[in-house]
């Protein structure tokens, strides 16, 4: 038996790899609403998938711890947690003053297990983040994280907390430089917000950009102070294919890890930007979107994985599945197993499918000049930052081991059920198995918005030496906004 995580080698990029990947039985039974297009189950099913092509087997498979208030608390603000944790659907009425101040409601609603269901997602990926850091693993997977809009004091775009944040602050804790990459449809607002000002991360978003949510996401957004140049925003137009995009990831990224040298990346993962997606307009195969990923993979720097937009549920299960054998060094193969959602990938009963005949809207032209101002901004960066680390914050602890956590190397029994190893209270699956009519469902939407006894973050209070974003906002108006305690940043639309 090999050690468990270790990837197969595969083409030439054959170093293997050790892969963590964490997942929550009860994830897929958290439910948005009726006619929400935010679905967790689309986390069973992917899971699922991994299941049944065999390729839980080659990974450490983990449940999150889930983050505790002061865990979220290193991002968020006290009193958003709070009212995280203690609003319910029955309550709500009571709070119509905080459910505004919060912006929760109809993009963002409050459901049944809510603040439950943020402490397993973040925990999942701030999990994966100590993993990384204590060289566990790596890569680390985390598909139910990636909830790039959420701020400081607020919900935005189906995201409550934002997780990516917490990971990231969890990985600066041993590396001087962390990047960020986000291939999901819609700009990572939230991420770029919170690192705006510091030169520690770099954000690059690739994304729709024109009379779409969430508005920001300008090519001239590159950051501030200490912080320019370290923003970077790639406006992409409807229609976007395979070899347009990687015209502008590859040169763009590979330019990136040359002068950033990051210590570890984090790359988001939203699948809304494949084709045929229900609030997507691009036109991105599944290869082409795990290309990506297998791109990030080849600079063998530590790396996270994770999730984020993706509204045809079929087809983001697809390509996480898909990914994660890109991850682990596996080409999976086209056929689909049997396996309980079986129905939901008919007719053809395929991984892959076809990218539409849609138009693409982004000229030669326009991708050059694209291509050529990023370059150019980059070329302002002369050499990457250094930090001094004596002031280091202390590395947050591995968990104690119990009794689901015995064998760090063991892998996932296929014939077992994970939902033995939970033994908090589930909630009633509220999600039927049937297979989605989307096209109906998508006349009636109108948002266009994406919309413990745990990890020991000992030095919770600590500062990041170098990383100047002080309470992670990033300008004047957001400061004061905060000092009034009030919620709305300044440019929130």
């Amino acid at each position: 038996m090999d050690t468990g995580g270790n990837s197969l080698s595969s083409g030439p990029d054959g170093v293997k790899r050790k892969v963590c990947y964490f997942y929550d039985p009860e994830v897929g039974n958290y439910y948005y609403g009726q006619g929400h297009p935010m679905k967790p189950h689309r986390i069973r099913m992917t899971h699922a998938l991994l299941a049944h092509y065999g390729l839980l087997q080659n990974m450490q498979v983990h449940k999150p711890y889930p983050a505790r208030d002061r865990d979220l608390c290193r991002f968020h603000a006290d009193d958003y947690v709070h009212f995280l944790r203690n609003i319910t659907p029955e309550t709500q009425q009571d709070q119509l003053r905080q459910l505004k101040r919060f912006n929760v409601g109809e993009d963002c609603p409050v459901f049944d297990g809510l603040y439950s269901f943020c402490q397993t997602y973040a925990g999942g990926s701030v999990g994966g983040a100590v993993k990384l850091n204590h060289g566990l693993c790596d890569i680390a997977i985390n598909w139910a994280g990636g909830l790039h809009h959420a701020k400081k004091c607020e919900a935005s775009g189906f995201c409550y907390v934002n997780d990516i944040v917490l990971a990231i602050l969890e990985l600066l804790k041993q590396h001087e430089r962390v990047l960020y990459v986000d291939i999901d449809i819609h700009h990572g607002d939230g991420v770029e917000e919170a690192f705006y000002t510091t030169d520690r991360v770099m954000t690059v978003s690739f994304h729709k950009f024109g009379d779409y949510f969430p508005g920001t996401g300008d090519i001239d957004d590159i950051g501030h102070a200490k912080g320019k140049y370290y923003s970077l925003n790639v406006p992409l137009d409807d229609g976007i294919d395979d070899e347009s995009y990687h015209f502008l990831f590859k040169p763009i990224m590979g330019k990136v890890m040359e002068v950033f040298k990051p210590g570890a990346v984090v790359l988001q993962c939203g699948a809304d930007s494949l084709s045929g997606d229900r609030l997507g307009c691009f036109n991105l195969s599944i290869k082409g979107h795990a290309e990506c990923v297998k791109y990030m993979r080849s600079f063998n720097v530590p790396l996270l994985l994770l999730g984020g937009g993706g509204y045809t549920i079929r087809n983001v299960a697809r390509c996480w599945c898909y990914e994660t054998g890109v991850a682990l060094g596996v080409e999976v193969e086209d056929k689909m197993p049997q396996h309980e959602y079986y129905e939901y990938f008919g007719p053809d009963y395929t991984l892959h499918v076809a990218p539409s005949n849609m138009e693409n809207k982004n000229s030669r032209q326009s991708l050059d000049e694209i291509r050529n101002k990023l370059l150019d901004y980059l070329s302002k960066l002369q050499h990457a930052p250094s930090v001094q680390f004596h002031d280091k914050p202390p590395d947050t602890d591995l968990p104690e081991a119990d009794e689901d956590h015995d064998d760090p190397d063991e892998r996932w029994d296929p014939d077992s059920d994970m939902d033995v190893d939970d033994d908090r209270k589930l909630l009633p699956c509220r999600v039927k198995r049937e297979v989605e009519n989307e096209a109906k469902e998508q006349e009636n939407q109108k948002g266009n918005a994406e919309n413990t006894k745990g990890y020991d973050t000992a030095g919770d209070d600590s500062t990041f030496p170098g990383l100047d974003v002080g309470s992670l906002v990033i300008s004047e108006p957001i400061v004061k906004v905060e000092q009034e305690n009030t919620n709305k940043p300044a440019d929130q639309m």
